[in-house]
């Protein structure tokens, strides 16, 4: 997966809570079988409004994406991280998460922020009035600031979850680490087999 360290661009204020992942991706759209090409489907619902926030040009590209309260709850369907990252999102900041949503997101490199409501609160304002307004989140020391200011919060993470994501580390590139054991062992593998012969 790609490595993040740093994202730097406007964000989407979605300024909803308890935005579940069947909104996130309705379940018409779990029949594909690929993992990327999501991004169009995400949100498909609430973009037949047409003042949904993600159809203003103004946010177009945005790599960051603040919501409220319990984001990605509901059904633990993976396809809700596949398509935020295919709609271009990298990091998400909220006041809180569903666990198994955000565990999903870690595994493909999309990094979820947790910052107090009043936080979110203004950042969520902000990107409202200016939407060309840029943020830095900057995994490495664990802060988000708004470019331009002298704002900047720091953000808490676990330490594994964070090496992975510093060095794009899913579960088979985790697995990878360890290639030389691995290959150790299947070259001894048939001498630690049991023996089936007929006595």
């Amino acid at each position: 997966m790609q490595a993040v360290t740093e994202v730097i661009g406007n964000a989407i204020p979605l300024n909803r809570a308890d935005v579940d992942t069947d909104q996130i991706m309705p379940k018409q759209f779990l029949k594909r079988i690929e993992r990327s090409g999501f991004g169009p489907y995400t949100f498909f619902d609430w973009k037949k409004d047409p003042d949904f926030v993600t159809n203003n040009p103004a946010y177009a590209g945005a790599p960051i994406l603040i919501a409220q309260q319990n984001f990605g709850c509901g059904s633990s369907r993976e396809h809700a991280p596949w398509g935020l990252e295919d709609m271009g999102i990298r990091a998400i900041i909220a006041p809180s998460y569903a666990d198994i949503f955000r565990n999903n997101c870690a595994k493909i490199g999309l990094l979820t922020i947790q910052l107090p409501q009043e936080d979110v609160n203004f950042l969520m304002g902000r990107a409202e009035e200016l939407p060309g307004g840029k943020l830095s989140v900057d995994l490495a020391s664990q802060t988000v600031s708004v470019l331009g200011t002298e704002w900047q919060r720091h953000f808490e993470i676990d330490a594994f979850t964070k090496n992975c994501l510093l060095n794009g580390l899913d579960d088979i590139g985790l697995t990878m680490q360890y290639d030389d054991e691995i290959e150790t062992y299947e070259g001894k593998r048939s001498q630690l087999l049991p023996s089936t012969a007929a006595f």
